[in-house]
């Protein structure tokens, strides 16, 4: 009676011990966030315009 206590302990220690099992480690990637830069909806041309403007008037004088 002894033995079969002593094996049903044993047992029951030996599953508790691979109760987990091998377990795959998952990497996720790193998350990269840009922030949006804003521009205006000309684009930066109005200056070269008005300068093209002011050219064009000293011209005409």
């Amino acid at each position: 009676m002894k033995k079969l206590a002593l094996a049903a302990v044993l047992a029951g220690a030996a599953s508790t011990a691979f109760a987990g099992g091998k377990n795959d480690v998952i990497i996720e990637a790193p998350v990269i966030v840009e922030e949006a830069v804003e521009q205006s909806s000309s684009g930066g041309i109005i200056v070269p315009l008005v300068l093209l403007l002011l050219v064009a008037a000293a011209a005409a004088n």
